[in-house]
């Protein structure tokens, strides 16, 4: 499978409906450190999601019934977003745990929404029924060629943009973005996965070999949340034998403080998390390494810092 030609097309076919979102230099303010940063959070709906939210509807011949999809908030709200866009019927299961700034936006689409008892996993099996009753097509928040190809067209833009980096730290829960990246780069530059330790699926699944169930909870547990890493993922990340880091929740809402106190860039705990990895010192680059951290979403609770 050609992945970069399809990251190349999916770029193409989502061009008019996405932002160009900016890059930033920190310049030394990070414990002395120049990190390139991707304000992916700038993007529509507040996260990197409708990168493959679109190229998935805009692939595929949509049956009447419109789509479907499950989801810990921002897939949910990107297909939503998107289908919109595109007149197309969309219906949205998400967990409680979302939250209700992730609810909240959804709702704002004008899609269908049902919310499910417990986590990402309840929401899935409940699209899943929906799914089968009514011919609705599935949109896979992280597991299927076409998501994982839209949100590869994030990299390409970067690279595009002028990325310097050797290193390149990116958050995973199911493991799309981090599939994404890895497929349009193909070992081109280092890439270093990052966990909450309380929800760490691609962790599990590389000590373990194979995706296996892991528990979700802590402070990420709504956009980082995935009961298990996705094949896509898993099989890219043994190929190119990633490193994968779990940080304390307690890290990870430092890091986000300090994008809000240096930066005044307000993101939730997901997209702290790969920045984590460098100010806890969880990540320690080697002498003149370049590295980047994507920032990669902006749904955050509605008072974080209490």
């Amino acid at each position: 499978m050609n992945w970069q030609q399809l990251i190349d097309d999916a770029a193409n076919r989502i061009e008019p409906y996405i932002v160009k979102t900016p890059t930033f230099k920190t310049n030394d303010i990070i414990d002395n450190k120049n990190i390139e940063l991707k304000f992916e959070h700038l993007q529509h709906t507040g996260s990197f999601k409708p990168r493959g939210a679109f190229n998935s509807l805009l692939s595929a011949d949509v049956p009447k019934a419109g789509v479907v999809a499950a989801s810990g908030g921002n897939h949910g709200a990107a297909v939503a977003y998107a289908a919109t866009k595109l007149n197309l019927p969309a219906h949205i299961f998400v967990p409680k745990i979302a939250g209700k700034t992730k609810i909240d936006l959804i709702q704002a689409t004008g899609a269908q929404l049902t919310v499910v008892e417990g986590a990402y996993a309840n929401a899935l099996i409940a699209a899943e029924k929906f799914e089968k009753e009514t011919g609705a097509m599935q949109v896979h928040a992280f597991d299927s060629v076409e998501t994982t190809s839209g949100q590869g067209t994030l990299m390409r833009e970067w690279e595009k943009q002028g990325l310097k980096a050797d290193t390149i730290l990116i958050a995973v829960g199911g493991g799309g973005l981090i599939a994404g990246a890895m497929a349009w780069l193909q070992g081109a530059r280092k890439v270093i996965a990052v966990e909450p330790e309380q929800s760490c699926a691609l962790h599990s699944a590389m000590k373990s070999n194979q995706p296996v169930d892991v528990k979700v909870s802590g402070i990420a547990s709504n956009a980082l949340g995935a009961k298990k890493a996705g094949n896509i993922c898993f099989e890219f990340a043994k190929a190119q034998q990633i490193k994968t880091l779990v940080l304390k929740d307690s890290d990870i809402a430092i890091a986000q403080k300090l994008l809000w106190d240096k930066f005044r860039q307000f993101v939730e705990p997901a997209a702290s998390t790969a920045l984590a990895a460098v100010t806890s010192g969880a990540y320690i680059p080697e002498k003149d390494e370049k590295i980047a951290v994507l920032i990669c979403g902006a749904n955050p609770p509605l008072n974080p810092f209490d």
